[in-house]
């Protein structure tokens, strides 16, 4: 009969707790930057010129169409050849955000392109700049549209952060295969682990949508 010593992993709470927080961290600083990354692709994409479509739509398509974790292996062990070594932590944001704008850029153009054309005339019609056009009568509606399709692309890039862990960041799957590697206790080390990720996506998916309806696009 298997016996469960879950104990054993929870005596391990600070490493646990470190864990959380760098997955935490990493998710904060690439859900900001890479939707803000992701807005400007779109914006491009949509109003850009002719050589700025075409180069972000080879960006777009290049980071859909492969593995995160190439793309992570080649930002940490790949750019050290050109002479950019970067740590790991740096290496893992940088991933995440690159990954995360193209996903981002897609999920806003969609939101943009079903802006109806009269709204955009109405803005122009009152002066206001293209920047003051975009930002203030196009992106909010835009976001609202979209923003349960952009959540839930920031926590499958939060779950994707679990292979940072190979390149030795310090975030949550990364401190529970060190807690197994101590006591031999695979089993219970990522049940908990599972439950502390499905914790963490509950708490980023509440805190986006009340972030979103209370500063993005203006709802309650």
């Amino acid at each position: 009969m298997i016996q469960l010593d879950f104990a054993a992993v929870l005596a391990e709470w600070p490493l646990l707790l470190r864990g959380v927080a760098m997955t935490a961290a990493l998710t904060a600083i690439s859900a900001a930057t890479g939707t803000a990354l992701g807005v400007a692709c779109a914006w491009s994409r949509v109003w850009g010129p002719a050589w700025l479509k075409a180069l972000v739509a080879t960006y777009v398509e290049l980071i859909r169409n492969t593995p995160f974790i190439v793309q992570l292996f080649f930002i940490f062990f790949g750019l050290p050849s050109a002479g950019v070594r970067l740590s790991p932590e740096l290496a893992s944001v940088i991933a995440m955000v690159v990954n995360l704008g193209a996903y981002a850029a897609e999920i806003v153009r969609a939101g943009i392109e079903a802006t109806p054309r009269g709204q955009i005339e109405a803005a122009q019609s009152l002066a206001l700049t293209p920047l003051q056009a975009f930002t203030r009568v196009v992106l909010p509606p835009a976001f609202k549209r979209v923003w349960p399709s952009l959540t839930g692309q920031v926590i499958i890039v939060m779950f994707g952060s679990a292979v940072c862990g190979q390149i030795a960041t310090a975030e949550l799957s990364y401190s529970a295969n060190l807690i197994q590697s101590r006591n031999f206790r695979a089993f219970e080390a990522f049940i908990v682990a599972t439950a502390l990720y499905f914790v963490l996506a509950v708490v980023v998916r509440h805190v986006l949508q009340r972030l979103g309806a209370r500063w993005l696009f203006g709802s309650r």
